[in-house]
């Protein structure tokens, strides 16, 4: 009975129904734990999105953005693939997760964290509250930056960052060894292709000859057979093809802008003026000898090397002397003479390349549109959205500037020589790549004929001024608006416009402010009528307006000394001169000779400012048609637009005012506006006038109902206004402007 009574005891009772549910769910508890996590990783990205969600999901939220801060999102969607891998598990799956990826994702979590906090640079307050990289990205980033710097650190955490991608990727040392080796030939392969033929010309003919094996086949040359190696000539040098770099969807398209044709000299025309030009030398006992040729579009460069002559010596022997530089360029007339051409410009020597440069004009003339400038590679490389298309120099190579860095032109030229065009260009290259929040235009065009086909474009303030004494508080609203962004700048510490757009990302009330261009047309008209308004805003712009992103470009036909004074003169370092009347004028522009030998219509000469001599450049031509174009396709793109009112009409109605009462009315206004009482000998006083003028000034500031009635015998006025009032000169215009 004892045995029977203790099998019946060691017996285990049947499974419960939750006991077999445990039982048959066991195998599968990682799974179940992946559909878990995902139901939460799903919760929280809903959560994230905005969506409407329990309140304990929210809260956990929290939790997160504090750890993380922007990186929660990241963290969220990392747990839900991690937890598909858990439910993927038992199926084969085509990835293989190895330990080295999944380190490789942790580092680069971990160094994300970290750069979001340097690149926002949030503080601990604004870290908890789920900004930059959270707690865990302060963490690791501030003490790292107080002790090492911020930019050992960023580098630290770029290191970090590329190791996490090389784990990731399992990338090995032997790969970015074998990578890098690739890249070097790619880019000698594309050098080789893309090296101009004026540089072919600088080697030796072995230096020659070897790249030309290198060109036509790579195959290493065995020494022991000699026999086999045939010595190729050097190819003809493959132009570069330029690729069009793909332009904002904003941005006017390239097929507004007409195509270029190319029509260069012939061979045949070269060598019958090689032969004149040296023809022509010895026949005055020069011997030279043309060794270098640069084709332009309108002009060809003869590069002459000075030969030797025989002279006696003292003692009697012959002796070979070279000749002189001077006496090449004396024979200007007679090589143009011999060639048959209206004009002929020497440059003795040309800069770097040790020859003399006989320019002599091409009997076809090659027109440089802007389309062929702005798809060039030296427009490209400037990568400034200043960058402006000048043409193309007398090898025919593109010829472009960075505006912000020249950082005025003065462009000089007589009628008809192409000065007018060139503002034309300038203006159509920056309204090409420009939108009207980055570039405002101010233009003043005193001719009235030139720039006003620009009214209605978006990007011009106000319309195009026509009128000179419109033209003069232009200029002054200019020097306010200066002015007024230096203050701005002072707010956030910044240097330049640069500098404060890229600190004002962000900010509550301060916004980005756009470049702006100033094109006058006529200077000369300007400087007769206003001789020292203009003279003196100008030259203060061009010394300070420069950080602000206010950039100007003046123009004159008649440069003298009245109108292109020594003050703005050297206050203008980059200058571009057109053909002028004559070597007179060519010093002044550009201190030295030379544009009185210009062939006109678009033919200039570039100062630039860190130049040592003038570059010869044929302009671009931009036809009204394309100009058209331009405006029309930024008035469709913008049709809300609203054309800027000119922001500079009530200055212009105060000095109209001044001059019709006094020029110090507006600074006994000031003083008004400061003291409780006013007398004429004050006023003669600060103001540093005699007493009849300040008499009338007085009863203009009674007229104007800013003091009391004069009491008889009484020397002193009590004042009417103070310093919180309303501008007494604004309140007389806009009565004006009712009353009319």
């Amino acid at each position: 009975m004892a045995r029977s009574k203790t099998k019946k005891n060691d017996s285990h009772p049947p499974p419960t129904f939750d006991e077999k549910i445990i039982r048959e769910l066991l195998p599968w508890r990682m799974e179940l734990f992946g559909l878990c996590l995902a139901f939460l990783a799903l919760l929280l990205i809903f959560e994230l999105i905005g969506v409407t969600m329990p309140a304990w999901v929210g809260l956990l939220n929290t939790y997160l953005r504090s750890l993380f801060g922007l990186g929660t999102f990241i963290i969220v969607i990392v747990i839900l693939l991690g937890s598909a891998h858990l439910v993927l598990r038992r199926f084969e799956k085509p990835y293989e997760l190895s330990f080295s990826k999944v380190l490789g994702v942790s580092v680069l979590l971990f160094t994300l964290f970290p750069l979001a906090q340097q690149i926002t640079g949030t503080t601990r307050i604004d870290a908890i509250l789920g900004q930059g990289g959270g707690l865990i990205g302060w963490v690791l980033s501030e003490p790292f930056k107080a002790f090492f710097g911020p930019f050992l650190t960023a580098v630290f955490y770029i290191g970090l960052l590329g190791w996490s991608v090389a784990l990731l990727f399992e990338i090995k040392m032997e790969d970015v060894q074998n990578g890098l080796r690739e890249f070097s030939q790619h880019l000698r392969k594309v050098g080789l292709e893309l090296l101009p033929s004026d540089d072919l010309e600088v080697y030796d003919e072995p230096v020659l000859e070897s790249m030309a094996v290198a060109q036509v086949d790579e195959t290493p040359v065995v020494e022991d057979i000699p026999e086999s190696i045939q010595l190729v000539d050097a190819p003809e040098p493959v132009q570069p093809k330029l690729k069009t770099p793909r332009r904002s969807s904003k941005l006017p398209p390239l097929r507004l802008l007409e195509e270029g044709t190319a029509v260069g000299i012939s061979d045949a025309e070269i060598d019958e003026k090689k032969r004149i030009i040296e023809q022509t030398l010895d026949d005055f006992g020069l011997p030279a000898e043309v060794t270098r040729v640069r084709k332009g579009p309108v002009v060809t460069q003869f590069g002459v090397s000075p030969g030797y002559i025989e002279r006696p010596g003292p003692d009697g022997d012959v002796k070979l002397a070279k000749v002189r530089v001077n006496q090449i360029a004396a024979l200007q007339r007679d090589l143009a003479l011999a060639l048959a051409v209206q004009r002929l410009r020497v440059q003795a020597p040309v800069p770097g390349l040790g020859v003399v440069g006989l320019e002599v004009p091409n009997g076809a003339i090659s027109m440089v549109r802007l389309r062929t400038i702005i798809q060039s590679t030296p427009f490209r490389k400037i990568r400034s959205p200043l960058a402006v298309a000048l043409g193309q120099d007398v090898s025919g190579d593109p010829v472009a500037v960075d505006l912000g860095k020249l950082p005025h032109l003065l462009i000089a030229g007589t009628t008809g020589s192409g000065k007018s065009i060139c503002m034309n260009a300038l203006i159509s290259c920056l309204v090409f790549n420009n939108s009207p929040e980055k570039l405002k235009l101010v233009m003043i065009d005193p001719k009235k004929v030139e720039l006003i086909r620009f009214n209605g474009l978006p990007h011009l303030i106000g319309n195009v001024e026509v009128e000179a004494d419109r033209a003069v508080g232009v200029l002054r609203w200019l020097t306010a608006e200066m002015d007024r962004r230096y203050e701005m700048f002072t707010q956030l510490n910044a240097r330049n416009l640069r500098g404060f757009n890229q600190k004002v990302v962000g900010h509550k009330t301060l916004k980005k402010l756009p470049y702006m261009a100033v094109f006058i047309d006529e200077l000369a008209d300007l400087m007769h009528i206003y001789p020292g308004d203009v003279e003196r805003t100008l030259c203060r712009l061009a010394q300070m307006a420069r950080a602000t992103g206010i950039h100007l470009i003046v123009a004159t036909q008649r440069p003298s000394t009245d109108v292109i004074t020594g003050l703005i003169k050297a206050n203008f370092p980059a200058r571009l001169s057109f053909a002028v009347a004559s070597g007179t004028d060519s010093r002044v522009i550009l201190d030295s000779v030379g544009a009185e030998q210009l062939l006109g219509k678009g033919d200039s000469l570039f100062l630039s400012p860190d130049a040592s001599s003038a570059q010869r450049t044929q302009g671009v031509f931009v036809s009204d048609q394309e100009v058209e174009h331009l405006v029309n396709f930024w008035q469709e793109t913008l049709p809300d637009w609203e054309p800027i009112p000119s922001p500079w009409e009530s200055l212009i109605a105060k000095h109209a005012l001044l001059d019709e009462t006094d020029a110090l009315l507006e600074a006994a206004i000031d003083l008004a506006q400061k003291q409780d009482f006013l007398s004429t000998s004050f006023l003669q006083r600060r103001l540093k006038v005699g007493y009849p003028r300040a008499a009338r000034i007085m009863e203009h500031l009674f007229e104007m109902g800013l003091v009391e009635d004069p009491k008889s015998g009484g020397k002193t006025r009590r004042t009417m206004v103070t310093e919180e009032d309303e501008d007494p000169l604004d309140r007389i215009i806009s009565e004006r402007e009712d009353e009319e």
